[in-house]
């Protein structure tokens, strides 16, 4: 039988946290971790084998620069790129990671071609278009890490008004990962229960904008650096869905054609997730509010999009 085989590139914050969540989790057999730091990426395998005595688990964790240790890897992480600088206007962030996960992309295509790819790069939207353009995977095999990560954010914000279980709030967030994000309390629910009949309309409403400044708010609390346990819980999510063909249905940046009135974009949807990556979006009712702040969250992305093409080809 086939060793299932992870690689995670980029070793940073993000990268490292879902390193150790995953072999904790014991979702692969072999966890590469690959950084163009390869002291770093060497040092925090060694520090999570070094764990597996006291942990509990055998997964092989190689640290690397070199992408041939990736080879035959059955899914692949993105979390390469820079954070915004002072200074650093937004095509400048655009531009430096469009290059470098393109450039990533481009090894990934290489040395794992059946590989299913998560990207969690920022911006999100657009670097999942980059992903997609670059290895020319099926649309099922690339999936943005977003919605997972806000939804989760929301429901905890609800919890926290509720003072509940944050495991009994069920909450989805549709549309690009950034301010054009659409939190949607009418399907957000706590056992069952829409929130909507829980929670005023005024504190709703501030728990949502909550939710799209939920990136800027630990950035701005952590001052050096951004968000990476939550993230990093995000995508064990999205990997054990994957991995075991459990087939949960989750908010992604998923690949449009048509769904939502969504034409050739990556924006964040419900998705069956399955050992393929996604089997189906899953399409619902949303009221003609709803709708049109998803199609605006579209032609954001779309924007992003363009201007990808126009710094890189």
């Amino acid at each position: 039988m086939k060793r299932r085989k992870i690689t995670i590139i980029g070793a940073g914050n993000v990268g490292g946290t879902a390193a150790q969540r995953l072999v904790e989790k014991e979702l692969a057999e072999e966890l590469v971790l690959l950084d163009i730091n390869k002291d770093v990426a060497i040092g925090k395998a060694l520090d999570l084998a070094e764990s597996a005595p006291i942990y509990g688990y055998d997964t092989q964790i190689r640290g690397t620069d070199n992408y041939a240790d990736s080879e035959g890897s059955d899914l692949v992480i993105i979390t390469s790129g820079v954070p915004r600088k002072p200074g650093m206007s937004r095509d400048d962030l655009l531009s430096t990671n469009a290059k470098i996960v393109k450039t990533v992309a481009q090894q990934v295509a290489v040395h794992s071609p059946e590989a299913v790819i998560i990207v969690v790069s920022n911006p999100l939207d657009a670097m999942t278009y980059v992903t997609y353009k670059t290895t020319q995977f099926p649309r099922e095999r690339i999936i943005g890490m977003a919605g997972v990560l806000d939804s989760a954010r929301m429901a905890t914000f609800i919890a926290q008004e509720l003072r509940v279980s944050a495991e009994t709030v069920r909450a989805i967030v549709m549309g690009g990962h950034g301010d054009g994000m659409i939190p949607l309390p009418r399907y957000t629910t706590v056992s069952g229960v829409s929130v909507t009949e829980l929670i005023p309309k005024n504190r709703l409403d501030a728990i949502v904008q909550r939710t799209r400044d939920g990136g800027a708010e630990i950035v701005k609390l952590l001052k050096t650096g951004s968000a990476y346990y939550a993230p990093s819980a995000a995508i064990v999510e999205m990997v054990e869905s994957i991995v075991k063909d459990k087939k949960k249905i989750l908010p992604c940046a998923a690949l449009c054609k048509g769904e939502y009135g969504v034409q050739n974009l990556f924006v964040g949807v419900p998705a069956k997730l399955g050992h393929g990556g996604i089997e189906a979006i899953v399409e619902f009712e949303l009221t003609s509010e709803e709708t049109a702040g998803l199609r605006k969250s579209a032609d954001g992305v779309k924007e992003l999009c363009a201007d990808v093409d126009r710094m890189i080809g």
